[in-house]
């Protein structure tokens, strides 16, 4: 190396022997004539030999150092800069020696400017910094366009660059000049990689100057944006395209050469990466050379976080996640707690400060519609006017409140997004654009900017951990590790001055742990060192630092549920950790660089993932963690069931603390889990107990064996209450707030109704009065929402109005005991009034009938789902029950396909325009004798339903079946003049009839000449005229004189010919002319219609109306996703045998619901085959629907799920919502209170085909359980829906997706795909980032498939409820069959055999 450049001094001109007065004058005299040669190309150069060129550039060298108050250096700068394009283009102006030999003289030239960059006393002028970037600017150009350079020619270079570089940092040039300078460096530098690889000699000098020079802001700060792009092109290579591709500015990865061999691409980043040495000595200010007292140490800490961040960056780089540039607008809007509608679980949370564009923005991954799709938790918004929060524990444990909080250290938050570029104007083109500088602030605020989820194909954490660990472990460690401090409270000032670099260092950590693959294995060095840093940096106490704190919170949210060795012990750490968030409603201490709301949504996400451990762990110990905290004569004292208590209180207390809509609706999701699980783990310990003490503790079947199925439900049996006293507790939270603080807030509502819904299928023993307590605050709360304004009312409120009527029949129906208080019976018909009227009666001054209320409802969508609570309330209480186990239509109308023989054995009449009544006249039972019997089928908006009529002269229980109808004896034919002959005067009535007075009871039956025609008019006088002649005929006198021989009377036959529909009908009330006359609005039939039967197409249309669900008919799909697969073909094979599923799968499916027959039915007996019988060796593909499906079914719901196999792929665009009318659970035959039908001419029972779904083909749900949580990325969701038979296809973007991957520890992590385009998007209780037991994964999977369909039918337009969709129909068929006769063809036809 030259040693002017060595020595640091320069070049050594023989002027400077001279005067400088004589040393000035010559170099002007020199140079002004080589300057004026330059401007024209034609123009020869004035020096012609080397002797000439040599002298002249001994003047040249002498005059870049004078003063520049003259133009004498600016003429040096432009000569030198011209004659260092020899290389690159020769011209005239250029002298020939130079031409000739441009590399030599190249060479000296870069020795001589050397001179220019010296310290001097006029550096901080403009001029000063123009000619700098002159002569940077020419360097540039040299090293990208010249072709000719010899390896001595870049070695000067490279030397040059690194001595002016140390040179300028040292001196404190202008720092736009350091960051052109820096870029200028590394840019040669990747050139010189490119085409002459530098000498291990050159690297090893860049790293000591860099590494002298790094406690300059410009130094990382450019290294960052090479290092990054040298990234870029790594993982291209590394991983391929496949990978997701780390983006980063354009002019940034322009910086890559791209002629740059692949083979140097590894080897340039790893000596890039390390050119700056140990970075975390920047956070040592004696190891780098700096005095506490001088001004560049007060800013190593934002200079340590810079280079922090820029670690960060690779390692998600590494990952496939990487931050997304957003606009400001998209942050955090000051003061007043407004998000984005960004998935928290998309988001990186990270430390931003006003770095350079080209460094922390406008950098992005390539992601995959599937990847970038997340649920949205909805629009932040904070509500006000709460209480404040009194925590309540439900087992007595005391809570630790937060400790005192200080003053924020800031009171303007800094928003990242709001920086704007330095203004100056490059002085020449060619410069890069990103050396600019911002200001640097002294609290780097914590921000959550989007982000996608890891790539399956990212390389191992190990593998991570051996290139960054050492940096990221020092950082995060670095208060124990540095050494510097030795008192305690030097520990504090420490640890609040470097808290910025130190909490992105264990933020990146997190990260790392956090993205473990599901069988991948970590060292345990790693593993030891990295609880280290959680246990240090989650301190809650005064030593703990409150940015590190949040910083791990943000990025631990998935934590738990990555199968991480030893990671429950850091239980009570996390814990305290989210109390001290979640119990603090200010969080003073966190607001000045996190945004609140975040920093609670991550603190809620962590709590989610831990609320499930202490029950699956039970009374295991922990005495390497617990020891000292608990009684170790306890039974439970350090197990990880004695944190229930602590978690529990946090979740109650962060749901009386939250005031963000999205983290409430997480908080309810985690309450109806955390209940749910209390309660079946009861049930399992009571059935395990009571199962012990028959069966001397047999084990079950392999169905119920699996990790957490029975580990510890032996240590329970004290808990037996304590599912019941949470219930309780919940049920009067949810309640209370839902009147109050959460009414005006309609997705908060919407979620804490369907937790509500949840909770009322939780088996608890409790009050009647907690139950009815939910009922209340239901009606209370519709009671609110249908008295607002109208100008409030939108279909919004009107679709929560709607689900709360849903919530009171789903605890109507669970429990009907409630019916039998008066109270409660009187509030729910009085809501329902409201709901149909609009008004309430009690309200009134006097009572009305409804026949005289104005019906003015809500909406219509309101008043129908007041009729469906109608319904509900009418069936529960017994009014109008379901008869047996199921529907008793079901059994006789539900699969029939009807046949006009069939139909004609009937007589059909329609009620009130709503019902029809099939009615068949015929006994259908097995009686000896013929009594009036009558069977209805009841067709209603409700469903259908069977009644069956029989009129005995004895009751049922005292009939002798044997005994025939009483026939008198055949006796001999009396005598003639036997007994005694009385002339008796017949009277049609009695004699007192004519002397008593006339009640209005004696007009019930009109006289005939109320209502004469001239058609009844002729009849009756023919009548009379007929009976004038039969009287004359018994007047007239006998012709002989003997006796009238009288016969003995006898009775008649019995009657086989009752007429039981016209006794029925009466007995109604319905045959009176009221009934049959229209109310004389246009096309509005009247109450009693008659149905012709004969009519064409009658009984295709009953069939259809048959077909239609009387309940909320939904179904989905279910996959079993194998490790590794990729394709659709893989997927569906899985499932063909119980060998290539886990055997938690089939548990999962049992837990379901019954299996069910498609297409046929079972009528009488009872068929035992259970789950297993009907799985057989299967893995679930016999549940395809082709023989058999798993249902749900309740009063309300009828849930269908298919295991769609290659034998017979489902058509997912048409959804089976209809099986309920086509299926039969093998293991739950049908219960009848009445006779069973015989084979008699009954509407025939056969299949039918699938019907449309009810909320339409468009939106879908599938399950799908993945093996290994990585193969989400890669789920075939447009093969699975690209199969389908219609010509509509799903789109992506309607589909709904529960991804469930097991855990070794036993529980289950959930992914939820959600529907980014619905408004009320979040469902419960399963969110994005669960994690729940085996006992309760079932039921949690069918409330959120139940949830999921419900909201698809609030938004939905063409979805009515199906009690609607049921009164279409039968409106249909009256205006299509109904006879229009008079009323008198009525009443013959009542007489006559249908």
């Amino acid at each position: 190396m030259d040693q002017s450049l060595s020595s640091g001094r320069g070049q050594v001109s023989v002027l400077s022997c001279l005067p400088p007065s004589v040393g000035r004058d010559v170099a002007v005299a020199v140079v002004k004539p080589l300057r004026a040669g330059l401007g024209n190309p034609d123009t020869r150069s004035l020096l012609r030999t080397d002797r000439q060129v040599k002298w002249t550039m001994e003047v040249l060298c002498y005059g870049l150092t004078l003063p520049l108050d003259g133009d004498t250096v600016k003429l040096c700068v432009d000569v030198y800069t011209d004659w260092l394009m020899a290389l690159v283009s020769p011209k005239e102006s250029i002298p020939p020696p130079i031409s000739r030999d441009p590399n030599l003289y190249t060479q000296k030239i870069l020795r001589h400017l050397y001179s220019l960059f010296l310290s001097r006393s006029d550096q901080a002028s403009p001029v000063y910094t123009s000619l700098c970037q002159q002569v940077l600017c020419a360097v540039q150009s040299l090293a990208r366009d010249s072709a000719v350079m010899s390896r001595d020619t870049w070695e000067t270079l490279l030397n040059f660059l690194l001595c002016i570089n140390q040179t300028m940092l040292a001196a404190g040039v202008p720092e736009q000049l350091s960051h052109l300078s820096m870029a200028v460096l590394f840019e040669v530098w990747l050139l010189s990689c490119s085409r002459c690889f530098p000498s291990r000699s050159l690297w090893q000098k860049g790293r000591q100057m860099l590494s002298s020079c790094r406690h300059q802001g410009a130094v990382v700060e450019q290294w960052s944006r090479v290092i990054a792009a040298l990234t870029s092109r790594l993982l291209l290579l590394t991983f391929g395209p496949s990978f997701p591709h780390f983006k980063v500015h354009d002019e940034d990865a322009a910086l890559i050469p791209k002629d740059l061999d692949e083979p140097r691409v590894p080897h340039t980043w790893f000596r890039f990466l390390h050119l700056l040495g140990n970075l975390v000595d920047l956070s040592r200010p004696l190891v780098v050379g700096l005095t506490p007292s001088s001004r560049a140490d007060s800013q190593l800490p934002s200079i340590f976080f810079r280079a922090m961040r820029g670690v960060s960056t690779l390692v998600d780089a590494f990952l496939g996640v990487t931050v997304i540039d957003k606009e400001p607008t998209e942050e955090l809007l000051p003061n007043t707690g407004h998000t984005t509608r960004i998935p928290f679980r998309d988001r990186l949370p990270s430390l931003d400060v006003y770095f350079p564009p080209h460094l922390l923005s406008r950098v992005a991954v390539t992601r995959s519609p599937f990847r970038d799709r997340h649920p949205p938790l909805g629009i932040s918004r904070p509500r006000s006017g709460s209480a404040p929060p009194i925590p309540m524990n439900i087992l007595s444990v005391p809570i630790a409140p937060p400790s005192a909080t200080s003053p924020p250290p800031h009171n303007k938050r800094l928003k990242p997004g709001n920086v704007s570029k330095a203004t100056s104007k490059p002085l020449a083109a060619s410069s890069p654009p990103h050396w600019k500088s911002r200001p640097v602030t002294s609290q780097p605020p914590l921000c959550s900017s989007p982000r996608p989820s890891p790539s399956p194909l990212r390389c191992k954490l190990d593998s991570l951990l051996h290139l960054f660990g050492d940096w990221l472990f020092d950082a995060a460690l670095f208060n124990r590790d540095s050494g510097e401090t030795s008192s305690h409270s030097d520990v504090i000032v420490t640890s609040s001055r470097w808290a910025a670099g130190r909490a992105e260092a264990c933020g990146t950590l997190c990260r790392v742990f956090a993205c473990k693959k599901t069988a991948e294995d970590v060292l345990s060095v790693y593993l030891s060192r990295f609880y280290l840093v959680l246990i240090q940096g989650l301190r809650v106490t005064e030593e703990g630092c409150p940015l590190v704190l949040a910083s791990i919170l943000l990025n631990s949210t998935c934590l738990f549920c990555c199968d991480l060795k030893g990671v429950n012990l850091l239980l009570p750490s996390f814990i305290s950790a989210v109390e001290k968030v979640l119990l603090d409603r200010e969080l003073v201490r966190f607001k000045s660089f996190v945004s609140p709301v975040d920093l609670r949504r991550a603190s809620i996400l962590v709590l989610l993932t831990m609320l499930p451990i202490p029950l699956q762990f039970g009374t295991v110990r922990s005495e390497l963690l617990f020891d000292g905290r608990f009684n170790r004569d306890d039974v439970t004292g350090g197990s990880f069931l004695s944190l229930k208590a602590r978690l529990i209180g946090v979740l109650i207390g962060a749901l009386q603390t939250e005031t963000d809509t999205s983290n409430t609706q997480i908080i309810l999701a985690a309450a109806l889990n955390v209940v749910q699980d209390s309660a079946l783990l009861k049930a399992a310990g009571e059935t395990l107990q009571e199962t012990e003490s028959q069966q001397g503790g047999a084990r079950g079947p392999r169905w119920t064996r699996g990790p957490g199925a029975n580990r510890w439900t032996r240590g329970t049996a004290s808990q037996s209450d304590a599912a019941g006293i949470l219930w309780v507790q919940f049920v009067r939270l949810l309640t209370q707030r839902l009147t109050a603080q959460w009414r005006n807030d309609s997705a908060v509502c919407l979620s804490a109704l369907e937790v509500l819904g949840g909770l009322a299928k939780v088996e608890v023993s409790v009050e009647e009065s907690e139950r009815m307590r939910v009922v209340t605050s239901v009606c209370c709360y519709i009671v609110f929402q249908c008295s607002r304004p109208p100008p409030l009312h939108s279909r919004d409120l009107h679709s929560i109005i709607v689900a709360a009527f849903h919530c009171l029949n789903v605890w109507l129906t669970h429990h009907p005991a409630m019916l039998d208080h008066q109270e409660c019976l009187l509030e729910v018909l009085e809501i329902v009034e409201l709901g149909i009227s609009g008004t309430k009666s009690r309200q009134e001054e006097e009572a009305r009938c409804k026949e005289e209320k104005e019906l003015n409802p809500v909406s219509l969508r309101v008043k129908e789902a007041a009729e469906a609570t109608l319904t509900c309330v009418m069936q529960v209480s017994r009014a109008f029950p379901f008869l047996g186990g199921l529907l008793v239509e079901d059994a006789l109308i539900g699969r029939s396909t009807l046949s006009d023989h069939c139909v004609k054995k009937f007589r059909y009449f329609v009620v009130d325009r709503s019902v029809i009544l099939a009615m068949l006249e015929q006994p259908q039972g097995p009686e000896q004798a013929p009594c009036p019997s009558l069977t209805v089928l009841i067709r209603g908006p409700s469903g259908g339903h069977t009644w069956t009529l029989q009129l005995h002269l004895q009751p049922r229980e005292g009939r002798n079946e044997s005994q025939q109808t009483l026939i008198p004896e055949q006796r001999s034919a009396a005598q003639e003049d036997a007994g005694i002959r009385c002339d008796v005067e017949h009277q049609l009535f009695p004699e007192s009839v004519d002397r008593d007075a006339l009640v209005k009871a004696d007009l019930s039956i009109p006289t005939l000449h109320e209502s004469l025609t001239e058609e009844v008019e002729h009849q009756l006088e023919h009548l009379k005229a007929a009976l004038k002649r039969q009287r004359q005929v018994e007047a007239r006198p006998q012709v002989s004189g003997r006796t009238v021989v009288t016969k003995t009377c006898r009775p008649p036959p019995p009657s086989t010919d009752f007429q039981t529909a016209r006794l029925f009908l009466s007995h109604l009330g319905l045959l009176t002319p009221e009934a049959l006359k229209s109310p004389g609005t246009s096309g509005v039939p009247a109450q009693l219609v008659s149905l012709d039967s004969s009519l064409p197409g009658f009984s295709e249309d009953l069939g259809h109306l048959d077909q239609l669900a009387s309940r909320n008919c939904d179904s989905a799909f279910i996959f079993y996703m194998g490790a590794g697969q990729r394709t659709a073909a893989e997927i569906l094979r899985n499932v063909e045998s119980c060998c290539s599923v886990q055997s938690h799968f089939l548990d999962f499916l049992w837990s379901l619901g019954r299996p069910a027959a498609v297409g046929r039915r079972q009528c009488g007996g009872s068929n035992t085959s259970e789950f297993p019988a009907v799985l057989g060796d299967s893995g679930g593909g016999v549940f395809n629907g082709e023989r058999f499906v798993l249902m749900y079914t309740d009063a309300l719901t009828e849930m269908t799920f298919l295991v769609p196999s290659p034998s017979h792929v489902a058509d997912l665009s048409k959804s089976p919502t209809g099986l309920s009318s086509n299926l039969q659970s093998p293991s739950e035959p049908s219960k009848d209170s009445t006779p069973e039908p015989t084979s008699s001419p009954v509407e025939d029972t056969k299949s039918f085909c699938f019907e449309s779904s009810s909320v339409g083909f468009e939106s879908k749900l599938l399950i799908v359980w993945v093996e290994r949580f990585e193969d989400i990325e890669s789920f075939p969701l447009p093969d699975l829906l690209s199969g389908t038979k219609k010509e509509k296809l799903t789109s992506v973007s309607n589909v709904q997706v529960i991804f469930i991957h097991p855990l070794k520890t036993g529980l289950y992590r959930i992914r939820f795909h959600g529907n980014t385009t619905s408004k009320f998007s979040s469902v419960v209780p399963l969110v994005d980032g669960s994690v729940v037991s085996k006992r309760s994964l079932g039921f949690l999977v069918r409330e959120t498939a139940i949830n999921c369909c419900q909201r698809r039918r609030l938004e939905s337009d063409s979805a009515p409820p199906p009690h609607v969709r049921r009164k279409q129909m039968i409106n249909n068929i009256i205006q299509r069959y109904r006879r229009r006769g008079s009323e008198p063809a009525f009443y013959a036809a009542l007489f006559k055999d249908p």
